[in-house]
């Protein structure tokens, strides 16, 4: 098939750090060109991909300094898909809504993935609006605040099972907390969690612009109280095998509606288990007593702490592997772009497009 992914351009794919959307899109693309598609992507000139690339910006818009206005760079990435389009089965988008009045035309071979929160309020009366975009969520549970919408489909993230090797004992005797510094996943419980379990904790983690305040005036201070946490910063994907690797657990205490969390998976893959709070996809990605543990409160984790002995970490490399392999994850998305792509010539002149084309026929 000829498939257009759309990423942001926030990031390159895949990202220098953080950014958990362009890292998805990144697997998911190299593993449809080595399955054998023909695939383009567009995203950021510092981009690094098997596919056939289409710069839109030289750099990644976050880490450029000169970069004010991030509205007009994707409206020419806008503007380039628009041109393009007729040359794809399916186009791919990662990239939330920007797109959706640009591609009404032909969004019966659009394929939107949503990779963040769906509860905001600002976000009902625009997918009402456009309800007949075809949208692939990444959780069962990020579905559940949307009006009645086209859901071609559920597809977990997966992850090269070459990317972050296993390691079966845990060496560094520590608590990991990896991600973001943000109200929402609740560093503080990680904190708290580790002190009172008697653990190291160490801390991998960017800080946005927007949680600054947050950082300055909550964290900073509990991590200048507990000698035993230990703040990293943001780390690349080599460090990350050896954080997550030699960690006892990755300690993930959110509190919001997470739409997936690959930080679980990522950890699962180095045979870390998990020690989740129950929001958003937690239940879906955590297998209770394999994988990790669920629990509803810091009470709850500091047991699950204590328990850490009675998993196998084995068995959760195992988990991992069944479950969210990036193999998995192309295959689950090839099955719905073949069946937009029937759907989009069933509406066409067909008979005519044959006549044209006669290697159509066979799709047809």
């Amino acid at each position: 098939m000829k498939i257009a992914q759309i990423a942001p351009i926030a990031e390159s794919v895949p990202p220098r750090l953080y950014g958990g959307t362009e890292r998805i899109v990144s697997y998911l693309t190299e593993e449809l060109v080595r399955q054998g598609h023909d695939v383009t992507l567009f995203a950021s000139g510092d981009s690094t991909t098997a596919a056939e690339l289409v710069p839109i910006t030289e750099t990644a818009l976050r880490l450029n300094p000169l970069i004010v206005d991030a509205i007009p760079h994707h409206m020419i990435l806008l503007d380039e898909v628009a041109r393009r389009a007729h040359e794809f089965d399916v186009l791919h988008f990662h990239i939330d809504l920007l797109h959706a009045p640009l591609t009404r035309s032909f969004a019966n071979k659009t394929l939107t993935t949503l990779h963040g929160r769906l509860d905001l309020p600002d976000l009902q009366p625009f997918y009402r609006r456009f309800s007949d975009m075809p949208l692939v969520s990444i959780s069962d549970h990020q579905r559940q605040p949307m009006p009645p919408v086209n859901w071609a489909g559920t597809v977990y993230h997966g992850l090269p099972r070459d990317l972050l090797p296993a390691t079966l004992e845990a060496k560094g005797d520590y608590l990991a907390f990896l991600g973001r510094i943000s109200p929402e996943k609740r560093p503080d419980r990680a904190i708290e969690i580790a002190a009172r379990s008697g653990m190291p904790l160490r801390i991998a983690a960017k800080v946005d612009k927007a949680d600054q305040t947050y950082w300055d005036e909550m964290i900073a201070p509990m991590i200048a109280a507990n000698p035993n946490v230990e703040f990293i910063g943001e780390i690349d994907e080599h460090q990350k095998a050896e954080f997550l690797g030699k960690a006892r657990a990755l300690l993930f205490p959110i509190d919001w509606p997470e739409p997936f969390g690959l930080v679980m998976i990522e950890a699962m893959a180095c045979g870390t288990p998990v020690i989740a709070f129950r929001c958003g996809s937690v239940p879906e990605v955590i297998d209770e007593g394999v994988s990790g543990y669920i629990v509803t409160d810091v009470d709850e984790a500091v047991q699950a702490v204590q328990r850490l002995n009675a998993l196998d970490r084995a068995a959760v490399r195992t988990a991992f592997e069944a479950r969210f392999s990036v193999e998995r994850m192309a295959q689950d998305y090839v099955k719905i772009y073949k069946s937009l792509h029937r759907g989009y010539l069933d509406g066409l002149d067909v008979d005519r497009l044959v006549e044209a084309d006669p290697t159509l026929e066979s799709e047809a």
